[in-house]
C-alpha cells in the first residue's frame, strides 16, 4: 500500500510540475516525424532543450580552457600577493632602520 502511494505521489509530482506534459509532447513530436532520426535519445535530448553531442563537448573544451586560464592566473596573482608583502615588509624595516638612525643622531 504504502508502495502504492509513493509511486502516486510520485505521479502527481510529475504532472504538477509539467513533466508529464514535456515529455508527452516531445514523444508526440517524435511520433510525427518524417524521417525518423538515427538517436532518439538526441532527438529527445534536444527537443527538451539540452545541448547536442558536438554543442556538449565544445561547451567541454572551452571549461577545460577556461580552467587552465583560472589556474594561471591564480599562480600569477599568489606570486604577485608574495612580492608586495615581500616589498611591504622591506619598507617596515627600512622605516625602522630610518627611525633608529634618527634617533642615535638625535641622542649624539
Amino acid at each position: 500500500m504504502e508502495r502504492e502511494a509513493k509511486k502516486e505521489a510520485f505521479r502527481k509530482y510529475l504532472e504538477s510540475s509539467g513533466v508529464l506534459d514535456a515529455l508527452t509532447k516531445v514523444l508526440v513530436s517524435l511520433y510525427e516525424e518524417g524521417d525518423k532520426p538515427s538517436s532518439a535519445v538526441e532527438f529527445v535530448k534536444q527537443k527538451l532543450g539540452g545541448p547536442s553531442v558536438s554543442e556538449f563537448e565544445r561547451l567541454q573544451a572551452e571549461k577545460m580552457e577556461l580552467q587552465l586560464k583560472y589556474d594561471e592566473l591564480l599562480t600569477i596573482h599568489r606570486e604577485t600577493c608574495r612580492e608586495l608583502e615581500e616589498l611591504r615588509n622591506c619598507k617596515v624595516e627600512t622605516e625602522a632602520d630610518s627611525k633608529e638612525m634618527t634617533d642615535e643622531s638625535e641622542a649624539k
